[in-house]
């Protein structure tokens, strides 16, 4: 059989957010793939670099410091390490695993913006964009809400509804306001850079279709860049408004830095330049990303095709047209759709899902790297159920090869003193034994090598189910009195068969494998001799132990009781359901805000003094952290005013007024309308 030539082989993740824990719809998007296609390339002895890192700029993690009151180096400290140690107990095995915070990847952002201004490519425009007077800053997209111009929806974005979709210019929103003070923003002119995209147009779309006809690529990705290039490619701003993030390196741009999309595609390059400064090997990383023969393999989810097969290369084709020096382009950009979580949407907001390190606590590693592999969303979205998990670890994991190894051993310590038996005349059913091990190596590598790792990984099991077909047919049990060299040649292909099972299922559940091999007492081989004989007669083995243990179903029952109870207590947005009597107790009347000053020693709460037409009250309220107490009076609100009095403080508070809060926990005053006289009742 053929074996394939080695390779220059790069392979990078998309980088996670460095603003919260990842679950494992990231693992089966962008890293379980790229991690079993890594390790089968090192067992065939390719030449191979994995590198990955934390994406830690942007808006999202501003919010979250402003919300928790730290800094943003607080917050990408905190999930970068959360993250990295995730992923080393998942198994990940990253070359490195770097940050975009870090100097290297500030320089290298830099270098490449400078170049594409020194050459003239990117175009200067001046626009409005909304400013907080208040807070003396320029406010990004998420910063401001307002009404949406087109549905009417009153959470909108400042230039984007989430609602209906509709893209408007900031000045066409209605009622915008600043989520840092609550006041109303005005429009101010600003200055930024844009990369002309679709003057790469043209480039772009051959790139993408010379790369599907020559290496396959999956047909979401594809559609995803027509549908791009249907619509047309347009300018986008490189740099925005903003203090966290890499700074504009051009004199007076402070107060400006490179927009996240522009940079994180980078920090692939600045995270293999800090592994050539770990190594002592400063031209390690032109290696890989400036050899042309570099075969490099992005493995995203499908949310980030965009950025990794238009926008990357074309920035790639941009450097690589004024500079001496020459990046590779992705070969294959493989992305997997999303999975599920018990067949609904992982929900942070309600609870719904699990997160890779809340798992590990749980249960090992390996059984999920295998559950996960058999299901993953390759070409359409798929769902983790816990009952899954459970099947694929007790009936797959531990009943088929758990069960062929534990036989397998069982024998030849009991039989053969622990050493590997001589190998007598072969039968019919042992030679189509050892030819189906001598070839599942390329069968299983042609599917990987396809990127089709789910069918991988159903190969590799389907030998430990041929493993134990051919025990139970060969009947050593019977042999090793009738015939102790037949069993001998039973047990010596058996466990033969172990050692190419070990060397296969490396990949998908390495931690598994090294126990395996250790029990061998031997190493892996290269992936293509991992169907061979390779265990001598009086091979001395080591004593076998216990590689999975079978999960109780009350164990699994707990975890689905946790979901169950959140389904039994919320809708499918997040709600409580009440039934209309119950609701009919609630009092909801408008009220006019009269006064309003700050709690002392509080820093969310404020004291206001409001109107219900027939009565003025004292009502405490936690929105000092998105409304100045100035801006209140007026204002007229909605409040329950039928609520038993509390304390808060000190502080008397008859009433509760009504507020929406988003995703990034931002508070907004449900305000009634205008006309509306305090007391009047809210139905």
């Amino acid at each position: 059989m053929k074996i394939l030539k080695k390779e220059k082989v790069l392979v990078t993740s998309a980088l996670p957010y460095a603003n919260g824990p990842i679950h494992l719809g990231h693992l089966s998007g962008a890293y379980l793939p790229a991690d079993i296609y890594v390790r089968y390339k090192r067992l065939k002895g390719d030449d191979i670099i994995y590198v990955c890192g934390s994406d830690e700029h942007g808006v999202p993690i501003t919010i979250t410091a402003d919300k928790e009151k730290i800094s943003p180096k607080e917050v990408i400290d905190r999930f970068h390490n959360i993250n990295k140690k995730a992923f080393e107990d998942f198994g990940m095995d990253f070359d490195i695993y770097s940050r975009t915070s870090l100097p290297i990847h500030h320089e290298t952002a830099q270098e490449f913006f400078k170049s594409f201004y020194d050459q003239g490519i990117l175009k200067e425009k001046k626009t409005l964009q909304f400013y907080d007077e208040k807070a003396k800053m320029f406010l990004p997209d998420r910063y401001v809400e307002g009404t949406c111009p087109k549905c009417g929806y009153e959470e909108a974005r400042s230039d984007e509804c989430e609602n209906c979709g509709a893209l408007y210019e900031p000045t066409e929103l209605i009622n915008p306001k600043s989520k840092v003070s609550g006041s109303t923003p005005v429009l101010k002119e600003t200055s930024h850079w844009y990369f002309p995209l679709g003057e790469f147009q043209p480039w772009l779309e051959k790139y993408v279709e010379e790369h599907n006809k020559k290496y396959n690529w999956k047909d979401n990705v594809v559609q995803q860049c027509r549908s791009w290039f249907k619509d047309g490619l347009k300018d986008r701003a490189v740099t925005r408004d903003l203090d966290w993030g890499v700074k504009v390196p051009l004199p007076n741009s402070d107060g400006k830095v490179l927009y996240v999309w522009f940079e994180a595609v980078l920090g692939y390059i600045s995270a293999t330049k800090k592994l050539s400064e770990q190594l002592n090997k400063p031209e390690l990383w032109k290696d890989y990303w400036q050899d042309p023969e570099t075969k490099y393999i992005a493995f995203i989810g499908k949310d980030n095709i965009v950025f990794h097969t238009i926008i990357f290369p074309a920035m790639l084709k941009a450097w690589n047209d004024g500079n001496d020096s020459k990046y590779v382009y992705p070969q294959n950009v493989p992305a997997n759709e999303f999975l599920n979580f018990e067949g609904k949407k992982f929900s942070k907001s309600r609870g719904w899902g699990i997160d890779v390190v809340d798992f590990l606590k749980l249960f090992p590693a390996d059984p999920l790297r295998y559950t996960l592999a058999s299901n993953l969303p390759e070409n359409k979205d798929t769902d983790f159920y816990w009952k899954e998990f459970q099947a694929r670890n007790n009936n797959e994991l531990a009943d088929i090869l758990g069960n062929f190894i534990n036989r397998t051993f069982t024998f030849a310590h009991k039989y053969f003193d622990g050493e590997v038996p001589e190998i007598g005349k072969l039968s019919k059913i042992d030679q189509e034994m050892l030819n189906l091990v001598e070839g599942i190596p390329y069968n299983v590598s042609d599917l990987i090598e396809k990127f089709k790792l789910k069918d991988a990984t159903l190969e590799m099991m389907n030998l430990a189910r041929a493993a134990n077909k051919y025990f139970n047919d060969s009947e050593p049990w019977k042999t090793v009195k009738s015939d102790k060299g037949k069993c001998g040649t039973t047990i010596n292909i058996s466990l033969q068969t172990v050692f190419t099972l070990a060397e296969i299922f490396m990949p998908v559940i390495p931690f598994s494998s090294k126990k395996i091999f250790n029990m061998l007492n031997a190493k892996p081989v290269n992936w293509f001799d991992a169907g061979k004989v390779n265990l001598k007669p009086g091979h001395d083995l080591n004593k076998p132990e216990i590689l999975f243990t079978k999960i109780d179903d009350k164990i699994i029952d707990k975890q689905i009781n946790k979901l169950s109870n959140i389904e039994n207590t919320a809708g499918q947005d997040g709600t409580k359901e009440i039934t209309y009597d119950e609701f009919s107790k609630i009092d909801l009347r408008v009220a006019k805000i009269i006064e309003a000053e700050k709690v002392s020693k509080s820093e969310k709460l404020l004291k206001l003094k409001i109107d219900l037409g027939t009565e003025t009250r004292q009502v405490i309220a936690g929105i000092a952290k998105f409304y100045l107490p100035e801006n209140l009076p007026g204002k007229k609100i909605i409040v329950v005013a039928n609520l038993k009095p509390a304390k808060l403080f000190g502080l008397e508070s008859k009433g509760m007024i009504l507020a929406s809060e988003d995703k990034n926990g931002v508070l907004k005053i449900v305000e009634a309308n205008k006309d509306a006289e305090p007391g009047s009742k809210v139905k």
